[in-house]
């Protein structure tokens, strides 16, 4: 059984600079195709200060610039061929912008089991703060182990 003890525990803050030409690639992958997210001249024509990225780009972010220590393999010492990626969500609370400079830090939100502990789940909620102090966005993950 996971240690609920480390519920509350976190990563260190770091930092990544919302880049355009990685928000391209990402735009192509999963076939947007609205010009705001492509074109500065298209986002500023939509009232936006620079291109912003889609609200699930978030996940992006959170991959380009991982944490030291993962919390779920690293901290909680899970086993990784126990695990599976059970759900993803998003809270954009302020849009996130090419240029911007964007701090993350992820936490142990919940650990929780069902039928008898045979499934042991670890609620994971990751902040995307802009160089503003503003936070623009919340991401939260659900780990799944398998015992």
């Amino acid at each position: 059984m996971l240690d609920k003890s480390k519920i509350g525990a976190e990563t260190e803050e770091r930092q990544i600079v919302v880049e355009a030409g990685m928000l391209r690639l990402f735009c192509q992958a999963i076939g947007e195709t609205n010009p705001i997210y492509l074109d500065e001249a298209a986002a500023r024509a939509a009232g936006y200060r620079a291109i912003p990225a889609p609200p699930t780009y978030a996940s992006v972010l959170s991959n380009l610039a991982p944490p030291k220590t993962d919390l779920v393999l690293g901290v909680l010492g899970a086993d990784l061929g126990r695990m599976l990626h059970g759900e993803q969500g998003f809270t954009q609370h302020k849009p996130i912008f090419v240029g911007d400079r964007i701090r993350l830090r992820q936490r142990i939100a919940d650990i929780y089991d069902k039928k008898g502990g045979a499934l042991e789940f670890v609620v994971l909620e990751t902040s995307l703060t802009n160089q503003d102090n503003e936070l623009c966005a919340t991401m939260r993950t659900v780990a799944v182990l398998r015992n």
